[in-house]
């Protein structure tokens, strides 16, 4: 029987950007009547800086090149596109020291097949985590998930524990199961890979929380701005629905659980936990006050646990794989792995899957090889547009909950961004007070009204014409919407003004 070549062409936003769907319709075209070849779009690796990224698995050898600077609109045969790719050096990407030196627990499986393939999943441990949930029970789930000692990678990092085990513990014959996929955050996309990539994992991660809290309903709340998301999400349910593995007798059990895919509108508010349902029910997405907490009284006043997808991703390895595997890694109080994403001006960007422990040191020279312009690094900003700026001298901060919170920050949801000696960082100041400004329900006057002045008091910075009132009077407002705001929002554009008026303003 004669070698079946798979041919692997990326489906995934950042690949798709760069071109990964025109090679894709090349590389289909050219081999149209050949028989011996199967096209297959995977997910992505994440080592975005080689995408477009193709692989070539023959004889069961799988081998790869970027296609960054290639053109195959030049090839007039299958034979040829496939001679140039061998003659060309194809590498390994898990020999990769991008990739190889990660320790890739929630993102095991990205990369590696076509991400709405259900018998593939199933072959990498998928829905191993459900069935042992439903063998030792919903007690016995909720304590697997406290001795990982699993926080929510969402950026609160409150123990997951916790949450599943209040709304278990409410008395409600309604209980719902609230996926976060609003990641707003610049500089973040370790969500949208897991669902353009693995969705299988959040849909397998829901339907565990379901089970372990007695849920029967759950949505996903994803922002607008993620269109392939929907597509694999929505083919995901649909799949999953037509294997019982959603809706009614789940694995010929008694336990029944759906989920619906909401879209957001573009509010980046709406990543707010409350916002969010709010949204979910139909009405404009305003912050709530709190108490009472969703896990008691959330969407449509009743018992909601709500996590964010990597959260829920990583509930399913902790089930499928045991929690040793994850609380044996961290440091400190930072338990298991983080996927950090590196961005900016760096030459290998991309999702980082490590240990919490790291330096940024590390992060940005072992794993990102420095600038991509080979200019000095001037700051970092960790945590999205309302996290903290670290300078040179902080690089050998490690990057967990504990290190970040004693420097004012926060680790948020792993995006760390690269600023050159060229950025002007006053206006990375003004920055964060102008997107509080524009992203803000106006629910409350800290954030509302505290946005506009910020502006202001920073324009004059930026000038030269400030008084040292003004500067007093920038720290007092910065003092105000930290305490006073409703919510995240106006608390923490604070975190970025402060640190660059401490770190980078003489």
């Amino acid at each position: 029987m004669t070698d079946l070549t798979r041919i692997f062409i990326p489906q995934e936003t950042s690949a798709c950007s760069v071109g990964a769907d025109s090679i894709a319709s090349v590389i289909t075209t050219l081999a149209t009547e050949n028989n011996e070849i199967e096209i297959i779009r995977n997910g992505s690796w994440g080592a975005f800086w080689l995408e477009p990224f193709i692989e070539i698995e023959s004889q069961n050898k799988r081998r790869g090149l970027s296609y960054a600077d290639k053109d195959v609109s030049q090839f007039i045969s299958i034979e040829e596109f496939l001679t140039d790719f061998r003659d060309n050096e194809p590498f390994d990407i898990q020999e990769l020291d991008f990739i190889k030196n990660q320790n890739r627990l929630v993102f095991s499986r990205i990369g590696y097949c076509n991400p709405l393939n259900l018998d593939e999943y199933i072959n990498f441990k998928g829905y191993k985590g459900l069935e042992r949930a439903f063998e030792i029970g919903q007690a016995d789930t909720i304590n697997q998930i406290k001795l990982s000692g699993l926080t929510g990678r969402g950026g609160a990092a409150f123990p997951t524990s916790i949450k599943l085990q209040t709304v278990h513990d409410q008395e409600s014959e309604v209980k719902y199961i609230v996926c976060n996929a609003d990641e707003g955050d610049g500089g973040t996309f370790a969500d949208r890979l897991i669902m353009e990539s693995d969705p299988f994992s959040v849909i397998e991660g829901m339907t565990i929380a379901a089970y372990s809290t007695g849920a029967t309903k759950g949505y996903i709340y994803l922002r607008s701005e993620y269109p392939l998301a929907k597509y694999f999400l929505s083919q995901g349910i649909k799949i999953t629905r037509s294997r019982n593995l959603l809706g009614k007798n789940i694995l010929g059990t008694s336990f029944d659980f759906d989920i619906e895919l909401r879209i957001g509108a573009g509010s980046y508010v709406c990543g707010e936990e409350t916002a969010m349902l709010e949204s979910i029910e139909g009405k404009r997405g305003l912050v709530r006050s709190k108490p009472p907490l969703p896990a008691i009284e959330g969407l449509f006043k009743k018992p909601t646990l709500i996590n964010n997808v990597i959260t829920l991703s990583t509930m399913t390895t902790i089930l499928s794989d045991g929690y040793e595997i994850f609380s044996e890694h961290g440091a400190g109080k930072s338990v298991g792995t983080m996927p950090f994403q590196l961005s900016g001006n760096i030459k290998q960007g991309g999702l980082i899957e490590t240990p919490f422990g790291i330096t940024l040191e590390e992060l940005i020279y072992d794993f990102g090889n420095g600038t991509l312009n080979n200019k000095s690094i001037q700051a970092v900003q960790i945590g999205g547009p309302l996290g903290t700026y670290l300078p040179v001298n902080l690089f050998n901060t490690t990057l967990t909950f504990e290190a970040l919170h004693e420097l004012n920050g926060s680790l948020g949801h792993g995006g760390v961004i690269v600023f050159d000696e060229k950025t002007d960082m006053i206006l990375q100041a003004r920055f964060a007070m102008e997107f509080c400004q524009k992203e803000s329900c106006g629910k409350c006057t800290p954030c509302r009204i505290g946005s506009e002045i910020g502006m202001s008091l920073i324009d004059k910075l930026n000038k030269s014409n400030a008084e040292i009132s003004d500067r007093v009077l920038l720290e007092e407002l910065c003092e105000t919407m930290e305490k006073s705001s409703l919510c995240a929002m106006g608390s923490m554009t604070p975190n970025p003004v402060r640190s660059i008026i401490k770190h980078f303003l003489k």
